[in-house]
């Protein structure tokens, strides 16, 4: 079946809207945003792009905000007006930021005030000429939601303060008749998306995604899960922050073609508040990662709701441990789907369909996508032999934004591009991703992989999660050396060696291991093996 990928991200929004005006989109604190809602009043956000924000079609639009319902009306009414989105982490520090809106030369700035303190601290060192406040209860019904925040601010005190020389408050933006706007035709290989990556590695690099490169993945991903993903009749969960591409796709893309409803979850850190939004909910999809689903089978409140509805679970961003996905099941009665992806291919690449889901593995290509590994030297591996994954299909990015040689290093002029991953392909084609390439661990010229490690290690019934680097060593050159983090205070570091010891061979094993109360994360919940090594 060929994908038909000549539509832009505006054509899917138009013929959502048109088809299912009456269904529930976006609910967020107790607020629901119908498909008409969103239409109009993205519509009139666009309108004010368009007509009294100085931005032309073109221009860098940086959208700051965590899942509330300001999220899919800023960003639709980007995209609608003809602007690039950038989407932005509200956790970035002022430095982060101030690199983002730099490099992305973006002109405009839609910040939450929570985070609004950050960006005040660095916006006249930007090319940011037009910055939009919005507070956390925009969008509810004007009482409820002015009483909302003033709590926030006052009661909460979750507002440090901030101040532009020149701001607007993003409810004014709305008063524009939305009436006024002038559709924008974009191509579908104009840039949609600027998406930076590449920040726990060095200088992050926007990645940029056009129309048609979230277009395709939305389609592959809708065929291939179309024995999970139903039409106007699925509640999807959405914990994981939609400023990152695998939540954009999958709940501003796949579920909102498809007519149905997220419910957003602005701080899933806070897990009794998300356990709290879940209760009374007849949710039918959850899409989170690994560390989540940990830390929500620990909650007894959770292990209470009701799974009855629930028919899929999806699992992205970082590699899913056996031991969580059994724990999960348990909990949930319904099994894992793990995927994988890049920001690069707009991000999904595999996934483990729900009728064939392969514990370990990522599952299989999704419609259209070619994989293949490549030895050191870059040539083709055969099945089974473990080496760089390369992809190629509709959704790897045109390039990274005013960065030709980077973009030269991982993507091939035939369109392939290198992962930085290393996997084996089976017969069958699921594809097991062993680790990044930059992480393994050279102990005597033994290749050790840490996920292999970690999985030995979380299977323990105390471990909750671990994490596993590499550390010099004279005679081995490296070692192996474990993060965990436990739930039983009496657990030795000799006890959990030794039970590593039944699954893995000697020079696996790890010669150290460090309790930690938690271990470092990425705001989406991955863990920084980095900031361990350091």
């Amino acid at each position: 079946m060929t994908l038909d990928c000549n539509r832009t991200i505006v054509d899917v929004f138009n013929e959502a809207c048109a088809e299912f005006p009456d269904s529930p989109a976006f609910t967020c604190l107790g607020h629901t945003l119908y498909y008409r809602d969103i239409e109009r009043l993205s519509a009139q956000f666009a309108a004010f792009l368009q007509h009294e924000s100085g931005l032309q079609p073109g221009d860098r639009i940086a959208i700051q905000l965590p899942n509330v319902l300001q999220y899919p009306v800023a960003v639709f009414g980007a995209l609608r007006a003809g602007m690039i989105v950038v989407n932005t982490n509200p956790l970035y520090t002022a430095s982060e930021l101030k690199h983002q809106l730099t490099d992305s030369g973006a002109k405009a700035l839609v910040v939450l005030a929570n985070v609004a303190a950050q960006a005040a601290e660095v916006i006249d060192e930007t090319p940011v000429e037009k910055v939009i406040v919005s507070e956390i209860a925009d969008l509810h019904p004007p009482l409820k939601g002015t009483l909302m925040n003033l709590a926030v601010k006052y009661l909460k005190k979750m507002v440090p303060p901030f101040s532009f020389k020149h701001s607007l408050a993003f409810k004014q933006t709305l008063k524009v008749d939305g009436g006024r706007l002038t559709p924008h035709v974009a191509t579908p290989d104009d840039v949609a998306v600027l998406q930076y990556t590449g920040g726990t590695t060095g200088v992050a690099k926007g990645a940029m995604l056009t129309h048609r490169n979230l277009v395709a993945n939305m389609l592959q991903v809708n065929l291939h899960m179309r024995d999970s993903f139903r039409k106007n009749q699925d509640l999807f969960v959405a914990p994981l922050p939609l400023y990152h591409i695998y939540a954009y796709t999958i709940h501003c893309m796949c579920a909102f073609s498809l007519g149905n409803e997220n419910l957003l979850i602005p701080n899933p850190r806070d897990i009794p508040g998300f356990v709290k939004a879940l209760k009374g909910v007849p949710f039918t999809c959850f899409v989170g990662l690994n560390t989540l689903f940990n830390a929500l089978c620990r909650n007894e409140d959770f292990k209470n709701l009701d799974f009855s509805h629930m028919r899929l679970s999806s699992s992205g961003g970082m590699a899913l441990t056996q031991a969580a996905a059994k724990r999960w099941e348990e909990v949930t009665g319904t099994p894992v789907c793990e995927g994988y992806g890049l920001t690069e291919t707009s991000p999904v690449v595999c996934i483990n369909p729900r009728s064939g889901i392969r514990l370990g593995t990522v599952g299989l290509p999704v419609p259209e996508t070619e994989v293949k590994t490549v030895d050191d030297d870059g040539a083709d591996l055969p099945l089974g032999e473990a080496g760089e994954l390369c992809v190629r299909g509709p959704q790897v990015m045109k390039g990274y934004w005013h960065r030709e040689d980077a973009t030269a290093e991982i993507l091939s002029p035939d369109g392939w591009l290198k992962t930085g991953d290393i996997a084996v392909i089976d017969a069958e084609g699921y594809v097991k991703i062993v680790d990044r390439k930059k992480d393994m661990i050279n102990v005597s010229g033994f290749k050790v992989f840490p996920n292999e490690v970690e999985d030995a290690l979380t299977a323990h019934p105390d471990l909750v999660e671990a994490a596993v680097v590499g550390v010099e060593d004279e005679e081995s050159g490296e070692l192996v050396k474990a993060f965990v983090v436990s739930t039983n205070p009496a657990l030795t570091e000799k006890e959990v060696r030794e039970f590593a010891r039944q699954s893995l061979t000697a020079y696996k094993v790890p010669s150290s291991v460090e309790f930690r109360d938690e271990l470092p994360k990425t705001n989406v919940g991955k863990v920084l093996r980095r900031k361990l090594k350091e």
